[in-house]
């Protein structure tokens, strides 16, 4: 009521400057999470943890499984930087999932090259009922050999030498069960550093990075490029027979290892392997469309919430101070200058520029239209369709008990 006798600003004004003050103090809080939160990932490229292996103790052994279906165009280097790396006691084991182009011949090839590491090749030629392909594959690459450790990447990451040594010494340093290297994001048209920066900005609204160490936090973490994880940890969680029809195996993985309660980290690593994930704009809008629907629990009550807080969190507020007054624009202004630091803040770390700010309203828009165009487009397929196998949503959903 004292709001409303102030000169000029009637009913409407008064919840547009609570809906403006609102909004700026969940970006508050957000970028005062981060302030404090993201200094505490560590940087494993730091000199501390470039630590030769094999001075006075066992080597641990580390088994890498990369799931590759129809991955012609990615995989050769990808599989070149893995059977090079700066550490002496681990192997490849590439499993071949059903592809239909020159996936198979080019492994084959390659693992047939003098130097490096031995590659072991597996072949599938058909996939087992109630079955994902890539969490098949990830489990049938699992079982082979004995390990401490497994490496779990996919098969168009590009690893530097020394990536899988610095990984393990800071896993083993810390008594780590389970490690998740950040990739660095190769990105070559604006379209796709406005993408990405869009989910630096947001990184911490579903997953706090920095509370997945922390055994009370509800929060946990999980990356196809690099999920590192103690074999024993690996079978005590249920191995990927549990994750079956998981579409985001990766970060149910994550949540398996939290919810046992076992020691989880994720940590930076810049150029320690690096990854082209969509090509343009529109190429991560399709990435997004296969899987984050799987992420919305197949609700589409969900999805429709997401894509509305994500428009009205990220989009609103860059309309909305043009046409406000008073401290209702101080609020909406307030939000977007916590957005803008947290793009500066990012900005070292990836690379891409702050001045992507400006295209933020642009990149949350396309995100939000992704997650519908998921909702839509797995309800009208009936499931999701991923390299050419159709997954009912039916089956899907079981993956989420």
């Amino acid at each position: 009521m004292m709001l409303a006798a102030v000169p000029g600003l009637g009913k409407s004004g008064v919840t547009n400057l609570v809906i403006a003050w609102s909004i700026a103090f969940v970006w508050i809080v957000h970028l005062l999470q981060a302030v404090r939160g993201m200094p505490k990932i560590a940087e494993i490229t730091r000199p501390e943890w470039d630590v030769p292996v094999g001075t006075g103790h066992p080597v641990l052994k580390v088994t890498i499984v990369v799931p590759a279906r129809n991955e012609a165009l990615t995989i050769e280097p990808a599989l070149r930087s893995l059977r090079h790396l700066h550490y002496p006691n681990y192997e490849v084991v590439v499993v071949n999932d059903r592809s239909e182009d020159r996936t198979g011949e080019i492994v084959e090839r390659v693992a047939g090259e003098p130097g490096g590491v031995p590659v072991r090749v597996i072949h599938v030629e058909n996939l087992p009922p109630k079955w994902l392909g890539k969490t098949h594959a990830m489990w049938a690459g699992a079982r082979e050999g004995s390990c401490d450790w497994i490496l779990f990447t996919d098969a168009d990451v590009v690893f530097r030498a020394d990536a899988l040594r610095r990984a393990v010494a800071y896993a083993e340093k810390n008594e780590v069960d389970h490690l998740v290297l950040f990739p660095t994001m190769l990105t070559f048209t604006g379209g796709e550093r406005m993408m990405i920066s869009l989910f630096q900005a947001l990184i911490g609204f579903g997953h706090r990075p920095w509370k997945v160490s922390d055994p009370d936090a509800r929060d946990y973490i999980g990356v196809g490029a690099f999920n590192l994880i103690r074999r024993s940890v690996y079978e005590k969680v249920g191995t990927y027979e549990r994750l079956r029809l998981a579409v985001m195996d990766d970060m149910q993985l994550g949540q398996l290892v939290k919810k046992g309660r076992f020691r989880q980290v994720c940590v930076f690593g810049k150029d320690l392997i690096r990854i082209h994930w969509a090509q343009g704009a529109m190429g991560v809008v399709r990435n997004v469309t296969k899987n984050f629907f799987a992420y919305m629990r197949f609700s589409a009550w969900l999805a429709l919430a997401a894509a509305c807080g994500l428009l009205f969190m990220n989009v609103f507020p860059f309309v909305a101070v043009f046409v406000s007054s008073g401290w209702a624009v101080v609020g909406y202004l307030t939000a977007l200058l916590c957005i803008l630091a947290i793009y500066a803040g990012m900005a070292p770390k990836s690379g891409i520029g702050w001045w992507y700010f400006f295209t933020h309203p642009i990149s949350a828009s396309m995100f939000a239209y992704a997650i519908l165009l998921s909702a839509v487009t797995t309800v009208r397929h009936g499931g999701v369709t991923w390299r050419g196998t159709l997954y009912p949503i039916e089956e899907l959903k079981k993956g989420l008990e």
